[in-house]
């Protein structure tokens, strides 16, 4: 009779808010100084307005990072080993070599914060010296933890959710104290047109680029990040999730977006209700938002602060990298193998010799970003287009391919990369006749 009971009970398992994970992970690497920087700027600069676009962007950022998860866990294979199958290896591997030149490429921008974060506290006679010290301590300790580290998951998982717990608090009561007008915030989420917002494309005026949509389109390149809801696919296999997890994958899909569109709107408003109208420009100025909580001591706790959020992209975004290129070439593609570390130590130290030979030779970050941008133009389009295509094949999703939502959203998103894309093509292309002038 036991026995029979024994059977018949099905093994417990943690409920889901237990198991949330890979996509808190895929949010910290979304959300960097970057993101912070923007959301912020647009606060500044258009207050609560532009809420709405915030919201469509963590709508079609939740739309592919829940088709990624979902293909994932019913694929019971990583995006790279289910192509290969599906239609073949230089295919795969092509998607993890644009996706690690990719991070690789902005990873130097990760460098950089860190960088800019110490400066505050470097002697000023040694400033440079002091920056490129603490910039390669901190890929020595990273690439030492990527060589030692038993567990390079669970360690991290970990490490993200205390990290997430404390961007959410400190953003929050940070807000609380501001007192932003609730009714005008409410409104902010109603899609209009800021009056203050000029339209068009990018173009030279006076030997300069004069782009009316900067903001705009750094707020959804920045929120919309293809790349990380692809490599979604990758972190719910680390988990182990399979079919039987299918509702975990979309959960923790949805509650790892939430957090990254809740802190950025978070951001925002404070902004728009601290420093409204005066651009956030540099770390001075965006260390206002925190003046209501810490007075005259905001500029340096702040810079505190950027130090954290600028170590949460930084080894995840190599680490996404590196595990792309190793699953891509048909290696073995969990974080703990050893090409995984190998490459992601490679991105660790392509991002750092940039980042340093910019900062020694007074390199205008805007020329050492193009790069990236270009990688970005070829990547973000075609990683789209593939996690749609793998949400509606029946080889690999059966009876849980996607439906009309799903696919109005991610043809919607498709859309937005791909303008992107030509937006930052036609961006090259004035960039290179003011170098060739």
């Amino acid at each position: 009779m036991s026995q029979n009971l024994q059977k018949d009970v099905e093994p417990q398992r943690p409920p889901w808010w237990k198991t949330i994970g890979p996509a808190l992970i895929t949010a910290c690497v979304v959300f960097g100084p970057g993101s912070l920087v923007i959301s912020a700027n647009v606060g500044a600069t258009y207050g609560y307005e532009l809420l709405w676009l915030l919201a469509l962007a963590g709508l079609v950022m939740g739309g592919y990072m829940t088709m990624s998860a979902r293909v994932g866990v019913t694929a019971g294979a990583t995006h790279f080993t289910t192509l290969a199958r599906e239609v073949n290896r230089p295919f795969a591997a092509l998607l993890g070599i644009v996706l690690c030149l990719t991070c690789a490429a902005f990873q130097f921008s990760n460098n950089l914060a860190v960088a800019l974060a110490v400066s505050a506290f470097a002697p000023e006679r040694y400033g440079l010296a002091f920056q490129i010290g603490a910039v390669a301590l901190l890929n020595a300790i990273l690439i030492l933890l990527m060589l030692r580290a038993q567990s390079v998951f669970k360690t991290l998982e970990n490490v993200m959710k205390f990290m997430v717990g404390l961007v959410l608090l400190s953003f929050l009561v940070n807000l609380l104290v501001a007192r932003p007008n609730l009714f005008e915030v409410l409104k902010g989420l109603v899609p209009g047109i800021p009056e203050k917002l000029s339209l068009g494309i990018p173009r030279i005026v006076d030997g300069d680029i004069n782009d009316p949509l900067v903001l705009i389109a750094s707020l959804m390149g920045t929120t919309v990040s293809v790349a990380g809801a692809f490599f979604q696919g990758n972190l719910v296999r680390e988990k182990g999730w399979d079919k039987e997890d299918y509702d975990r994958g979309i959960g923790d899909s949805v509650a790892g977006v939430g957090v990254l569109t809740l802190v950025s709107m978070m951001i925002m408003v404070t902004a728009g209700t601290v420093i409204l109208g005066k651009p956030a420009n540099n770390i001075a100025t965006l260390a206002l938002t925190l003046k209501p909580l810490l007075g005259p001591a905001a500029f340096y706790v702040f810079c505190i602060g950027l130090i954290p959020i600028a170590l949460n992209p930084f080894l995840i975004n190599a680490m996404i990298g590196g595990t792309a290129l190793a699953d891509g070439l048909g290696f073995p593609g969990r974080l703990n193998d050893f090409w995984p570390r190998m490459f992601t130590v490679c991105v660790l130290l392509t991002g750092f010799i940039i980042a340093s030979a910019g900062l020694l030779l007074k390199i205008p970050t805007v020329n050492l970003m193009i790069f990236g941008q270009a990688m970005t133009v070829i990547g973000n389009p075609l990683m789209a287009a593939t996690i749609l295509w793998l949400a509606n094949r029946k080889n690999v999703m059966g009876d849980r391919r996607n439906r009309l939502a799903a696919n109005i959203i991610g043809l919607l998103g498709l859309g937005v990369v791909l303008l992107l894309a030509l937006r930052m093509l036609w961006f090259l292309y004035l960039r290179l006749i003011l170098i060739l002038d």
